[in-house]
């Protein structure tokens, strides 16, 4: 059963209580890999292989996720080719209270240094699984970037 989450700004990435931070670097530039996140919703599927569908919304997007998770999306930053952000207004997950993920992108070399966190708050129960996924979450996280650099190469 779908839930409304707490409405947090981008400043809960920095004091969530759980905060999964990845980081992979791409060939791609920044504004080319801004464009595939901010711009190419519909594109996501063809690259991050947990997405089944997004579909553009009104200030935000719907996502589902391969195994039927879905959420109901606000994005908080878009600026051009820095910072992607976005805010779960809506979800069926379990437990879950807040959640924020944001992309930053920085410029590595002739690429891009990628670093996506996820901030997040749940019952104690959703933040001790956070925390045990996080291997599995890193792996997508990497197969991810490398698939969208794939793509945009």
């Amino acid at each position: 059963m779908a839930q409304r989450l707490r409405p947090v700004g981008p400043e809960f990435v920095e004091t969530a209580p759980v905060r999964l931070v990845f980081t992979r670097d791409m060939a791609a530039t920044p504004e080319t890999v801004f464009r595939a996140l901010a711009e190419d919703l519909e594109g996501w599927p063809e690259w991050f292989s947990a997405v089944a569908s997004v579909r553009p919304t009104r200030g935000g997007r719907q996502v589902r996720l391969r195994g039927g998770i879905r959420f109901e999306e606000t994005v908080l930053a878009a600026k051009a080719p820095a910072l992607y952000a976005y805010r779960v207004d809506v979800t069926n997950t379990p437990g879950a209270r807040a959640w924020v993920e944001e992309w930053r992108l920085a410029p590595a070399g002739t690429g891009t240094r990628v670093r996506m966190t996820f901030a997040l708050d749940g019952t104690a129960a959703f933040r001790q699984v956070c925390r045990l996924i996080r291997p599995g979450v890193g792996q997508a996280f990497r197969n991810a970037v490398a698939a969208l650099d794939r793509r945009v190469a």
